[in-house]
């Protein structure tokens, strides 16, 4: 399993607490030192199973400066994921073909 963790997000932080709380220990991946690719967020996104702007921070102030809304086509999403990290919804757990978003939490226990 592959966290995606921002160290300086609470939700994150706690998601890392519970998953290790409950014997999970997976890899950390600290995306926004090490930016996922555009083929990365693409199988992410397969994982998912969700719309891209879905696994978008729509409400981060850089979202709209970057001229981006819920209708904005899926490469362009991508690409500004790939170049802004922190747009990245966080927490992330990939476990091979499935993933999550731990929001809530608790929701990252469903793939353990």
């Amino acid at each position: 399993m592959e966290y995606w963790h921002n160290p300086r997000c609470s939700k994150s932080r706690q998601g890392l607490a519970l998953l290790e709380e409950n014997g999970v220990a997976p890899t950390v991946r600290r995306y926004l030192d090490d930016p996922p690719s555009v083929s990365e967020l693409k199988a992410m996104r397969a994982a998912l199973g969700l719309p891209v702007f879905a696994m978008m921070r729509s409400k981060d102030p850089l979202f709209a400066e970057l001229g981006l809304t819920k209708d904005s086509d899926d490469a362009e999403l991508f690409a500004a994921m790939e170049a802004h990290p922190k747009l990245i919804e966080r927490p992330v757990l990939i476990a091979g073909d499935r993933a999550v978003i731990g929001r809530p939490t608790e929701k990252l226990l469903t793939l353990t």
